[in-house]
């Protein structure tokens, strides 16, 4: 019994890559290092950005998988991830994402009421990445905003405000983030192209996308 549950949860963990979450967080963290050095900190503050953040990835990772299951089921690369192999069904990772968009809504909660006002639209947002390679090749630049949002939304948790400053953080990791994706894309522009959706190596080739995602 004890078995069948822990292989429950490393089936969904592969799914949404959970390991990967620790290489997000010290960007998140290093927001709450800056607001401290300006606001009062709350120590409990820090366990629930990093609760929400864990929430907020999980679900949008969960969602994504989701969205591209069929997708996924076409590609060789990706034709054995859990959703369209059969390892987990979609019912299962439907509730998956219920759970951990929960999660990170109470957890947002936890950190104040303007908080919890934009975790909803920041929930939307996360999940509309999801399709925005179907019809824009800018994906990875709305993926790179989308994670951006990690380092404002932890100085917010702590400030319980916005500053401009934090936006020089965010920038710099919607850039990161942009690139490493056009990297990614690459080895799938000749998937990408025959399923009619959008990418920089598609658009550009990938010569010039190698050149960008440099940039």
């Amino acid at each position: 019994m004890s078995s069948n549950i822990m292989n429950r949860i490393l089936t969904y963990g592969r799914m949404i890559k959970f390991s990967h979450t620790i290489f997000a967080l010290p960007f998140a963290l290093s927001a709450v290092v800056l607001a401290q050095r300006q606001y009062p900190l709350v120590w409990t503050d820090i366990f629930w950005v990093l609760l929400a953040m864990v929430g907020a990835r999980s679900a949008a990772m969960g969602f994504n998988r989701i969205a591209d299951a069929r997708i996924d089921a076409n590609n060789p690369r990706t034709s054995q991830r859990e959703i369209p192999s059969g390892k987990l069904e979609l019912r299962s990772a439907v509730f998956f994402v219920i759970f951990f968009s929960a999660i990170f809504i109470c957890s947002a909660a936890m950190l104040g009421r303007i908080c919890f006002y934009l975790a909803p639209p920041v929930l939307a947002l996360l999940f509309f990445y999801s399709y925005t390679k179907r019809f824009t090749w800018l994906a990875h630049l709305f993926l790179g905003f989308a994670i951006s949002l990690a380092p404002l939304g932890a100085w917010i948790a702590i400030a319980k405000t916005f500053s401009w400053p934090i936006l020089l953080l965010s920038l710099a990791l919607m850039t990161y983030i942009a690139g490493f994706d056009i990297l990614y894309a690459c080895q799938d522009v000749s998937f990408d192209q025959k399923e009619g959706l959008f990418s920089i190596p598609v658009h550009f080739g990938t010569r010039k996308a190698l050149l960008i995602a440099a940039m």
